[in-house]
Parts: structure tokens; C-alpha cells; sequence
């Protein structure tokens, strides 16, 4: 295996630039004399992120379509033929013994590419409900590595295998102990934690739905470790009860204090909330691509291990669920339990074993 070189494309959201990194970083593990080249997309979040992982991107002129803004799709044709016609002279001059796709704008072109080349293929697909590049590629991939089970129905049966997703190694700090964390954060010792997470930009339903019942929340004793992204403005409700920040730096430390958490529902999060096993309750976003987030949330519901509340009833169903959920250890163990089942901890090792199978 000396001397592979490897091309990783995709991007857009931090939902597939962690799992690309986490595959890049277990390759040069395994194969430190291994050369790796990222592809993303121009002035998508990847071609800071990559550099900053360290290692080499470069950027193809490339977007996707734009639902109700017809003058923006305009040239997109053109910007899918320019990025063919660049993926394939990176292709030509890298020589790469695999390239992998992990879903995004840039994954389309430069894997088109390399499969053209005779270069072998590997997909990534992180969520439940496949996103249309990884479908249109599934046809030309030799290895297609899957979050969830049954995705027959949408890739070859043959292709298929089941590898989890990688996750951010960070977070994994399972010596934390929950005192610890508490002092971290400034929480008391003396009240569960519910921990809330929408994501970096937050969520506003999540944000609004808490606001509107922390008073309640207050009255039941318990106290909340809040992210609520940088756009959320009001002000702390409660400072002794709320502990509310735009951004959480030690995801480690909030796993730890939390005893039951709420979050969206995107693959990079749940596969996280799998290996960290606490009880949780998903509100999937409504504003994603064909209501994917839905879908990964559903697969834990099927398997009585996450609770779901809708976007559209948050604001009146998810704070009761909170509450009722702390009340209830018997489910919060079930929760617990299955989720912790459904765990895969070495995900990016089980994909870097079908990468180096078609590299070989």
C-alpha cells in the first residue's frame, strides 16, 4: 500500500466535512506515506475547514439548485460542466489509487470524474434518506458505506455496507465525570441537566420554545445547558438556573453534565448522541433537504431509542416532553439503552477497510 494517494470530495455542512476529516486522519494513520488531496466546493465552509485539519483542498465552481430562485439556477448547467471539465484534470494529475465522496456539490462531479478514469469509488451516505448525488453516483461506486440499515431500497444490495458514522474523536472523553462537568460549566451539583443543542448557527424553534416555558421549567427544578447559536439575541432568563451560550466549545464536558439532551436531528449529531448514550429528544429541522433530518430520526424512534417532536409542535409539546422525561427514569434507562446499542465506535476504521479493499 505504499505510496496511495487518495482524493476526498464533499462539503457544504459540517456534517460531511467531520466525517471526511475523520476518514483522512484514519488513513494517514494507517498509511503515513499516503498522499491526500480534499475537493470541495468554492466558498463553502470546507476550504476553511480543511487547511485547517491540514490538509490540501481545492475548490471546484460548483453549487447546487436553488428551489423558487429561477435566475440563480440559471447557470448552474454551466458551473456543472466547468467543475466536470476541472475535476477531471485534478484526476489526471493527482493519479488517485481510490476517491471517496461523502455527499455535497463537489462529490458529483469530481467522483463522475474519477470513475470515467477508471479510478475506484467509495460513498459515504451519513443520513437515512440518501441525498440525490450520492443516488446519481451509487451506479458507479464499487463500495457504498451506510449509517443506517435498510438502504436496499435505495442503493445495489451488493454495494452496500454498513460502517456507522465517524464521529469527532473529541468528544469522546468517556473518563469525564459529571461533577467534573458541572464545575465546568458553573451548573449546581444539586439539579439535573437538560441539555439543549441546535447546532452553530442554533435552532430558533428549540429557542423559542424554551423562552416561552422557562418559567416552568424553573418551577421543576431542573436547570439547562443551553446553546443557542450566534443569531438567538434575547437575554438570560435565569442565570441561576440557565446556563445559555452561544457556542460550546467542550461538547465532552456537555455530554457529561447532561442527564437528558434535546437536539436536532442530523447525522454528525446522532451518530454523537449514539456513542454518548444519554436520553434524548430529537426535533428534526424542517429546513433540510427533502426532510432528511425526519428520517434520521425516525430509524432511533423504530428502535425505542429517541423520543420525536416535531418542529411544528415544539413550541407547545417539547418543553412537557422535557419535563415528563425527567420524571421518568424507567424511560429515561430505556432510552439509554437502545440508543447505546446502536453505537458504532469505529466507524471511519471500518471505511478506511473498504477504501484500501478497492485501492488494492
Amino acid at each position: 500500500m505504499a505510496g496511495k494517494r487518495f482524493i476526498i470530495s464533499g462539503g457544504g455542512t459540517g456534517g460531511h466535512i467531520f466525517p471526511a476529516i475523520a476518514i483522512a486522519n484514519t488513513l494517514r494513520k494507517q498509511l503515513p506515506d499516503s498522499e491526500i488531496l480534499f475537493v470541495g466546493a468554492k466558498d463553502r465552509m470546507e476550504m476553511q475547514r480543511i487547511p485547517e485539519a491540514g490538509y490540501e483542498i481545492k475548490g471546484l465552481n460548483i453549487a447546487g439548485f436553488q428551489r423558487g430562485k429561477l435566475l440563480t439556477n440559471f447557470g448552474l448547467p454551466f458551473k456543472i460542466m466547468s467543475s466536470l471539465m476541472a475535476a477531471r484534470s485534478i484526476v489526471k494529475a493527482f493519479k488517485p489509487s481510490a476517491a471517496i465522496g461523502v455527499g455535497g456539490y463537489a462529490s458529483g462531479p469530481l467522483l463522475l470524474a474519477a470513475s470515467m478514469a477508471g479510478v475506484p469509488c467509495v460513498i459515504q451516505e451519513q443520513n437515512f434518506f440518501a441525498g440525490i448525488t450520492n443516488r446519481f453516483l451509487a451506479k458507479r461506486a464499487k463500495k457504498i458505506c451506510v449509517a443506517y440499515e435498510g438502504m436496499e431500497d435505495v442503493f445495489p444490495k451488493e454495494k452496500i455496507v454498513f460502517t456507522g458514522n465517524p464521529i469527532r474523536a473529541e468528544i469522546l472523553h468517556d473518563n469525564i465525570e459529571q461533577q467534573e462537568a458541572y464545575s465546568y460549566f458553573g451548573l449546581d451539583e444539586g439539579k439535573k441537566t437538560i441539555l439543549i443543542i441546535g447546532g452553530s448557527l442554533g435552532a430558533r424553534t428549540i429557542n423559542e420554545s424554551v423562552y416561552a416555558y422557562i418559567d416552568k421549567l424553573k418551577a421543576s427544578g431542573v436547570q439547562l445547558l443551553w446553546q443557542t447559536g450566534k443569531v438567538w439575541v434575547n437575554e438570560n432568563p435565569d442565570k441561576e438556573n440557565v446556563h445559555q451560550t452561544q457556542f460550546i466549545v467542550r461538547m465532552d464536558y456537555a455530554y457529561a453534565a447532561a442527564d437528558i439532551i434535546i437536539s436536532r436531528a442530523g447525522a454528525l449529531s446522532i451518530a454523537e448522541l449514539q456513542n454518548i448514550g444519554k436520553p434524548v429528544i430529537l426535533v428534526p429541522s424542517p429546513n433540510v433537504t427533502e426532510d432528511h433530518q425526519t428520517h434520521n430520526a425516525m430509524a432511533l424512534v423504530k428502535k425505542d431509542a429517541a423520543i420525536l417532536v416535531k418542529d411544528a409542535e415544539a413550541k407547545t409539546k417539547l418543553m412537557d416532553a422535557a419535563i415528563e422525561l425527567m420524571k421518568n427514569e424507567k424511560e429515561q434507562e430505556k432510552l439509554s439503552n437502545n440508543i447505546k446499542k446502536m453505537a458504532i465506535t469505529d466507524a471511519a476504521e471500518r471505511i478506511v477497510r473498504e477504501i484500501l479493499e478497492v485501492a488494492n
